[in-house]
Order: C-alpha cells, then structure tokens, then sequence
C-alpha cells in the first residue's frame, strides 16, 4: 500500500525583510547604493524597478524602516500636509488609472513642497509606463531609477536560501547547485519552486532534497 501523504496546509509564512535578510550582489548593487544614498536624492521621488520577486519589496521596507515612512497607495487618502518620507509600494497595478495618478500627482507634489522623499516601486521603467496622466508621467521620467537587474548565479543561490529559509525549510548546497543550471532564470521562477517543493515536501512528510526538486521541476 502506498505510504500515506500529508495535505499539506496552506499556512501563511513571514518573510524576512531586514537589512541583514537582502543579499547585495552584482545586479542590485546600483539599487541598494540609490537607496542608502536618502537623503541626498536629487529629486523628490526615487523609483526602485525591478522584474517580480527582486527583492523590490524587501529593500523598500528596509528604507521605510530607516526613515520612519508611512507606506500609502496611490488613491483613496486625504493626503494632506506630509510630515514623513512616503513609501508606494508596486505602482504597476494603477498605471492607466486616472483617478490613482491624479492622486499621486498631487502626493509627488505635496511631498516635493514638504521636502519630504517618495520611494516608489515598479516592474516597468516610467518610460515604459503607458500613464493616462501626463503631468505624472513626466514628474516619474525626470525621476531618478534605481533598477534591479535580473540575478546572476549568485544572487539567484541567495534568493533561493531565502525563500526557503522564510518557510523554515533548511536547503543544502547540493540542492542549490541542482536548481541554479536547471531553473528560469528568474526571481518569479525562484519564488514558484520555492513554493511547489514546500508544498511537495509537506504532502511527501519529508525535506526538500535533489530527488524532490528533480520532481518540481519536471511537472512545472
């Protein structure tokens, strides 16, 4: 008979997203320097772009940290008088929304004239960005981009520690050298593995080991 599997439980997880938790290499570097240089931007706002999964996020919050900013969206608040640095967390989503630009238009220009900084992170570059609002699209363009370059081997190996270790799911470098030449080469890849081997490893009752991520990969 065959050994019975666990359902594996859909638990929420806590990522980790201290300072000491982002790994800095190579293709973020530039980024993390962009962002430990606050105060001294040369503009009011910075945007943090980067493809899914890059640690966008986790450095963001590390700077909100930091300086005490309050984390907003781009519409449904009164923004009033601004009296802390402001954090927009994925802008991708209202892109295109009219009255969500017209909202962080007048959040840019309410920060600017407070001498308070606007971090804001994208997927895509603001000259990528199809805004419906043009005076937003210039005010993000003339801002300075702190861009995260896909992951080198690096990178992607720290990644992948982590995202495990935020599930509390030792990995060996045995595991990691297997996923690093057979995986896409993406943080969002990273990610997907992460969570189906959890979730394989939960159903098996077992760790996460080569034979188990020889499984992931060939049913993703």
């Amino acid at each position: 008979m065959a050994a019975a599997q666990q359902i594996p439980l859909d638990l929420p997880f806590r990522p980790a997203l201290g300072r000491g938790d982002f790994y800095v290499s190579a293709p973020n570097e530039a980024a993390v320097a962009w962002v430990d240089r606050w105060p001294r931007w040369p503009a009011p706002a910075l945007i943090l772009q980067g493809p899914p999964a890059s640690g966008k996020t986790h450095l963001a919050a590390v700077w909100a940290a930091r300086t005490r900013a309050r984390a907003l969206k781009p519409h449904g608040h009164d923004h009033g008088l601004i009296l802390e640095p402001v954090l927009v967390d994925g802008l991708d989503p209202w892109v295109g929304d009219r009255e969500a630009e017209v909202a962080l238009f007048h959040l840019h220009n309410a920060a600017a004239e407070a001498g308070q900084s606007l971090l804001i992170t994208m997927r895509m570059t603001p000259a990528e960005a199809d805004f419906a609002l043009p005076d937003l699209a210039s005010r993000l363009r003339a801002a300075p981009v702190a861009a995260i370059a896909p992951p080198d081997d690096a990178l992607l190996a720290a990644v992948l520690c982590k995202l495990f270790a935020d599930r509390q799911i030792g990995i060996g470098q045995e595991a990691v050298a297997y996923l690093l030449p057979r995986m896409e080469r993406s943080f969002a890849a990273a990610r997907e593995i992460v969570a189906r081997a959890d979730a394989l490893a939960l159903a098996k009752g077992g760790g996460v080991t080569v034979p188990l991520l020889r499984r992931v990969l060939a049913e993703g």
